[in-house]
């Protein structure tokens, strides 16, 4: 039996376009229709078709095709295969060009962190390193205003293959201060809530850590949210930490929950590299008298339990709040003043517990040779 081609063209009609409810021969995407004995071979251009509907509506085609009267075999064109798309970047591949992650948290919030992680970014770019700062803080984006990139826009680049076919979307990060930052400041519009659940946060430090384009860094400073919850456990599940910085107050209140976040991160095997402890005292500028407004030695005190550094000891001054308000990191702003000197001090003395722990293996919190850096 002879094959009609106007009956294909009628089997085609009863494939409907899912999204407009169109049929394909309306859609004009059959651009040819050749009848070889028992087996009929079409062209179809899917290129006006979402990717993720191709395979579905070739198959809808060739079940039609295959019903009219004589067809034996249904062969289908639809020119070169595209490339299947990536899932999520895999975690064993994050981070690769990447040597080194610190992560700068506290587990009470208030403390100072992100003036801390800041500044410790910045004062890393001095040294001539390549440093990268991701602002983790989902709920309180505020590095951005504090690292002076505030309203910027990341853009968007495709890398191809060597075909030329798109392969994978990547963020640029904002480049200020000699440092990449990215942070999900730069994407929601000032002052809107970020209303997110558990599921949400974990896609967003998966993107924030696989999906931006942070090239060869010899430090990501991670900026994290107050806490020991979902964004924590997502970082330590997706990304190998070098080591943490814990920033606290030197109250009492405050230490406590230093130490919940401390166990967090020992439970996890991470190890803690040393403590700064932030609005130390007030000294006034008037007589030069210093006041202990949040008690005294709290950070030193952790740190001694633990066996872990001090880092450093930032006083309460308006500068280094003026400093963030405008932008302008106090390491770059006023590096020659005391308390910027504290923060570059501290930079420091981070990349030499870094380097010597490359040559000896970090010793985790709550092994028996040891508590960590010393």
């Amino acid at each position: 039996m002879d094959i009609r081609e106007d009956a294909v063209w009628t089997a085609l009609k009863n494939v409907r376009e899912p999204e407009t409810n169109r049929d394909v021969a309306a859609l004009n995407i059959v651009q040819d229709v050749k009848i070889d004995g028992e087996t009929v071979r079409l062209k179809v251009d899917f290129s006006k078709i979402e990717a993720n509907k191709h395979g579905m509506l070739e198959a809808a085609i060739k079940r039609a095709i295959i019903k009219v009267a004589g067809v034996k075999g249904v062969e289908v064109d639809s020119g070169p295969k595209k490339p299947t798309p990536k899932g999520p970047p895999d975690p064993a591949d994050m981070l690769k060009n990447i040597r080194h992650v610190i992560a700068v948290g506290s587990a009470k919030g208030g403390v100072g962190k992100s003036t801390v992680a800041v500044n410790l970014a910045a004062a890393l770019a001095r040294q001539g390193l390549r440093v990268g700062l991701m602002d983790a803080d989902i709920y309180g984006p505020n590095v951005p205003l504090m690292a002076g990139a505030e309203g910027a826009e990341p853009t968007v680049a495709v890398y191809s293959d060597a075909d030329g076919n798109a392969q994978q979307e990547y963020i640029e990060p904002i480049i200020v201060n000699g440092m990449k930052v990215m942070s999900m400041g730069f994407l929601v519009h000032a002052g809107q809530p970020i209303a997110w659940r558990g599921p949400m946060l974990n896609s967003a430090i998966r993107q924030f850590l696989g999906q931006v384009d942070w090239g060869e860094l010899d430090y990501l400073v991670i900026d994290l949210p107050p806490g020991t919850g979902d964004v924590q456990i997502s970082l330590l599940q997706m990304a190998k930490v070098t080591g943490i910085v814990h920033v606290t107050t030197p109250q009492e209140v405050a230490l406590q929950d230093v130490r919940r976040g401390i166990a967090m991160f020992a439970s996890h095997n991470v190890p803690v590299l040393g403590v700064v402890e932030n609005m130390s005292y007030f000294e006034c500028p008037h007589c030069g008298e210093k006041t202990d407004i949040f008690s005294h030695g709290g950070g030193k005190n952790v740190g001694t339990e633990i066996g872990v550094p001090l880092l450093g000891v930032l006083p309460l001054r308006k500068e280094i709040r003026e400093a963030g308000d405008e932008g302008v990191p106090v390491v770059v702003k006023a590096p020659d003043s005391d308390y910027g000197k504290i923060l570059i001090d501290a930079a420091q003395h981070l990349v030499k517990l870094v380097n010597a722990a490359e040559q000896s293996p970090f010793q985790p919190l709550g092994t028996p040779s040891g508590s960590g850096l010393h």
